[in-house]
């Protein structure tokens, strides 16, 4: 078991499945966070495709990103690794090389559906699987365009991986609608558009995160945006890059539910991604009455960043309600909606919120099992649950079910509970996204 340095009265202790973790009084101090987990994906992907040396600052931790690396380094691409810098030699569009082994993207979903457009356009057949989470997750979604640009990609009888990609060169362009919003899947698409015979578009029904578009132009690849439809040309050549990723703001998120839900707490996050597709969260948090203000806004690598200070919610919120195209931009944070909003006495109501049943678990599962051990009345629902106001959690076994985010949710609604909790398999599900989760905990805790 490993021991935590903190104060003996207030202990957290965690093994490879159990952490213990009890009520704290707030949270002060200051906070950097690791690279952003979907800006370091895509940019190393990209960098691979470039002509020359990229060089990746402050690129993520996560084991989700390392799973990419070793991916690139599978298909002949150059990675070097010196602490939180990552050196990508990229070879041109046609550098990959035959892979000599099944290529592994652990747990990563954007591993596999992302690289999976990139290997569509080789002129040679790829395997790609994952663990056994992964290997339960939907892959016909990505799949489909895939084939009508013209590549064979097999799956399972059930439509979850291992893909088999067999390419082609050139692959044909098209005018894909997504059939629900999806960065993963765009981002797929406008990769397998920059190997096709002309422009290829992708329309969103709801705006979904940009990290790719961003990454492409600061790599030399225009990318036009018309509406809710953006477009890349096939052919174009990509000029290395030297960029820093900023701070992750899904991973922020969880320090930042923490200081709302204890007041008292003041805290300050530097240099943290601040991409208007992923700061619906922050938006929300403060029409609960949250205290969240910016300072040092600035751009870099195409990406707005900056520092975010939080301080504690003084009074009850009114009921939060969230449906409809807003579920795209919060997909990631809405279990910690939950865990806070219970944390806080406050009702929420979540309705068109299925997909977050084929993520690493079924989310929405894990976060009303959880909360009802905690105490919480909360009704599960097919898209969604129905969170009843007031009440106090109290301290509980609980689980992460495997999943990074209902581990360091659970972790939240832990700090301001009555009692201690025991979060079983959190020890090493937060790896997947933040190895440093833990430790960063106790640096800002009272």
């Amino acid at each position: 078991m490993l021991e935590v340095n903190i104060d003996a009265s207030e202990s957290t202790e965690s093994s490879d499945k159990t952490v213990a973790v009890a009520p704290i009084n707030r949270l002060c101090g200051e906070l950097r966070l690791p690279g952003d987990k979907s800006i370091s994906h895509r940019a190393a992907m990209i960098a691979s495709l470039a002509n020359g040396e990229s060089i990746l600052e402050n690129f993520s931790s996560a084991q989700d990103c390392a799973a990419t690396l070793d991916c690139l380094q599978a298909l002949g691409i150059g990675v070097e690794k010196n602490g939180s810098t990552v050196t990508i030699q990229g070879r041109g569009a046609a550098g990959f090389q035959v892979p000599a082994k099944i290529l592994d993207a652990r747990n990563s979903g954007t591993t596999m559906r992302l690289l999976s457009g990139m290997l569509a356009g080789q002129s040679f057949a790829t395997t790609i699987t994952g663990d056994e989470s992964l290997l339960s997750r939907p892959m016909r979604r990505v799949a489909e365009p895939l084939r009508l640009m013209g590549a064979d990609v097999d799956l399972e009888h059930n439509g979850c991986a291992p893909l088999r990609i067999r390419g082609r060169r050139l692959l044909r362009s098209i005018n894909y609608q997504l059939p629900i919003p999806s960065a993963q899947i765009k981002s797929a698409v406008l990769f397998a558009g920059l190997f096709a015979d002309g422009v290829t578009s992708v329309a969103e029904p709801a705006p979904t995160r940009d990290h790719t578009e961003r990454l492409l132009r600061e790599f030399g690849v225009p990318v036009e945006r018309n509406g809710n439809k953006v477009s890349v040309r096939g052919g174009q050549e990509l000029s290395s890059k030297r960029l820093f990723v900023p701070g992750d703001i899904s991973s922020a998120a969880f320090f930042i539910a923490a200081a709302a839900s204890l007041p008292g707490s003041d805290l300050l996050i530097q240099d943290v991604g601040l991409n208007p597709t992923r700061t619906a969260f922050l938006s929300t948090l403060q029409t609960m009455g949250a205290d969240i203000s910016l300072s040092h806004e600035r751009l870099e690598g195409g990406e707005p960043l900056g520092s975010l200070r939080i301080r504690g919610i003084a009074l009850a919120p009114k009921a939060l309600e969230i449906s409809g195209v807003t579920v795209s931009n919060l997909i990631d944070e809405l279990p910690l909606l939950a865990f806070l909003a219970a944390s806080l006495g406050c009702e929420m109501t979540l309705r068109d919120a299925g997909e977050l049943r084929v993520k690493e678990s079924d989310r929405i599962a894990a976060t009303v099992a959880n909360l009802t051990r905690m105490g919480a009345a909360i009704e599960e629902r097919a898209d969604g649950w129905h969170l009843e106001a007031g009440g106090q959690l109290h301290g509980a076994s609980i689980s992460a079910f495997g999943d990074h985010r209902i581990a360091m949710s659970c972790a939240v609604a832990a700090l301001s509970a009555t009692g201690p909790s025991q979060i079983e398999d959190a020890g090493n599900s937060v790896a997947v996204s933040l190895p440093e989760f833990w430790s960063l905990l106790e640096t800002v805790r009272e």
